[in-house]
């Protein structure tokens, strides 16, 4: 890490200690085998420093971290984050370290739906180990603290006024819903980026396991976590077989994009999208099942089964021997959403994909592959994709659905991509797109636009017919005639269209969901029609002058 960071002679930002403790970022979580943790790592320190964690005994490339969540008995928390309620969230009491802890991090996530032009947000504030009692007591001296905070330099009265609106909220919602302690996820976190520069930030949580912290005397709030020197039972524990990779980017500007590495990282079938993945809903859904009324998707994933099972959590999972290998819910309706299929139809050994890969695919830059007979590959340099870099070695069955695009060249499929055999070779994609509302509402109004130009071509049409038969004019007729298909092609293609991508929507395929032949084709003919009226026209004109020239 120490070498690549001097070649790309990386500069480590100001450390702003005062700074807003608040921050807008865009997070995507991955899983990833335990056998690719090393590769991933080493794909990342490439472009990203490991940051060094300080501890007691020094600076260290990863560092323990634990996070108690808080809930209320009816664990409503828990349930508003899973249906990603507006306006719902997460509180925990957050500390690094092996130990006691010392310095707690009391954080509340937000979530925000973004089509209303708001972004999840993450605050926290920072209070000793000692104070932790008075903050969930509300008996925290917020007065005493907001001086304190005042007199230091450089702070100022907006930093302190927020800081305490923060507190006062966090304090209160604590008495307000009856937050206890509920759920805590412990993990060795590594994370890469440069020193205290958050813009582009990754982390990968390896040896992750949730406790249920259900069950012991709080003491009034005095005891917020379970003493580790006590044993826990089977129930009480669950271990995650796989890492977790999130990607974290600043908003704002020109980051709210990752930058061409982390998308080919992402395409090297070495992670695993798993859409809006939580510890805590995962942990509360496994260790508290006859608590919870709905469970995350997830849990019906072919590779975490052995893991729920041992932890008792059997009763949110279906039958072995289930007709569908999935539960009632979203499992039942998309058939994309598990990275490692379900318990009838396990995919094991399958490469990560993410919506990048996809696209590639379906906008006609996939790589024609096939094995030679040394049993190697051979590439179009100019078509290949990232992830013919990172794994060359992808299963046959893979690769035919891949880049053999059965099909598409057929006049319907390439005209019509709602009938077209190619599309409906969907891949096995991780990532899944958020729809939101106003993408159906668009697909809609794209539909009455496009049925409104064939409606207008078609009264168009109609009214030259109506006066052609007065005027007996054959040239207007053929025009007329020419005409009435172009205006039915056009309804016909926004039908098709609007089903197209509907269907895209429904399933939430990654990739693109607009078409660039139709309108191209029906643009075509139409302007050679009027092209060639025009010129017809202009015939007409010039025989018309040169009659009167001969009569006068």
């Amino acid at each position: 890490s120490a070498i690549y960071s001097a070649l790309r002679n990386d500069r480590t930002a100001e450390e702003t200690k005062d700074a807003s403790q608040s921050f807008l970022r865009n997070t995507t979580k991955y899983w990833v085998r335990i056998e690719d943790v090393s590769k991933v790592k080493y794909a990342i320190l490439k472009h990203l420093p490991v940051f060094l964690q300080k501890t007691s005994m020094g600076e260290t490339d990863s560092q323990l971290t634990n996070s108690v969540y808080f809930d209320n008995d009816q664990l409503e928390l828990y349930h508003g984050r899973l249906d990603k309620s507006p306006g719902s969230i997460a509180y925990r009491l957050r500390w690094y370290g092996a130990g006691d802890p010392k310095t707690v991090f009391i954080e509340r996530k937000t979530h925000r739906d973004t089509w209303t032009g708001e972004a999840s947000v993450k605050e926290r504030f920072i209070v000793d180990d000692s104070e932790v009692k008075s903050v969930l007591n509300d008996t925290y001296p917020v007065a005493k603290k907001r001086e304190e905070m005042s007199s230091k330099k450089g702070t100022t009265q907006a930093v302190v006024d927020d800081w305490e609106t923060l507190v006062r909220e966090m304090i209160q919602v604590v008495q307000s819903k009856q937050l206890v302690p509920t759920m805590r996820t412990q993990y060795m976190r590594t994370a890469f980026q440069i020193p205290f520069d958050a813009t582009v930030r990754i982390s990968l949580d390896t040896n992750l396991c949730m406790i249920s912290e259900r069950g012991y005397d709080t003491q009034g709030g005095a005891k917020w976590f379970r003493d580790p020197d006590k044993p826990l039972a089977d129930n009480e524990i669950t271990r995650f077989p796989h890492a977790i990779l999130e990607v974290k980017l600043e908003l704002g500007g020109t980051n709210s994009e990752p930058p061409q590495w982390v998308t080919d990282l992402q395409n090297s079938g070495m992670l695993y999208e798993v859409h809006k993945f939580s510890k805590f809903i995962h942990g509360c859904s496994v260790l508290l099942p006859e608590y919870v009324r709905s469970v995350p998707y997830w849990v019906d994933d072919a590779s975490i089964r052995n893991s729920i099972l041992r932890s008792g959590g059997g009763r949110i999972l279906v039958e072995g021997d289930s007709d569908t290998g999935v539960g009632p819910g979203a499992n039942e309706i998309y058939d994309h959403l598990l990275p490692f299929g379900n318990v009838k139809e396990p995919r094991l050994d399958a490469k990560g994909r993410t919506a990048n890969t996809v696209a590639l695919v379906e906008s006609g830059d996939g790589a024609d592959i096939n094995k030679g007979p040394a049993d190697e590959k051979t590439t179009n340099n100019h078509l290949a994709t990232t992830a013919d870099r990172y794994y060359a070695g992808a299963d046959e069955i893979d690769e035919d659905v891949l880049y053999n695009r059965c099909c598409e060249d057929t006049c319907a499929g390439w005209l019509f991509p709602f009938c077209s055999g190619y599309n409906g070779e969907v891949l096995m994609p991780t990532s899944v797109q958020k729809v939101e509302p106003k993408v159906f509402f668009a697909n809609e109004r794209t539909f009455l636009h496009w049925l409104h130009s064939g409606v207008t071509l078609y009264t168009i049409a109609a009214g030259i017919l109506a006066f052609a038969s007065d005027t007996h004019s054959v040239t207007a007729h053929w025009y007329a005639m020419a005409l009435l298909p172009i205006s039915l092609g056009f309804c016909l293609y926004a039908l098709n269209l609007f089903l197209w991508r509907a269907e895209k929507i429904k399933t939430r395929i990654p990739g693109r969901w607009d078409d660039s032949r139709g309108p191209l084709v029906l643009g075509t003919i139409l302007a050679s029609v009027l092209f060639v009226n025009f010129v017809m026209k202009c015939r007409e004109i010039r025989k018309y002058y040169y009659v009167m020239e001969h009569e006068l």
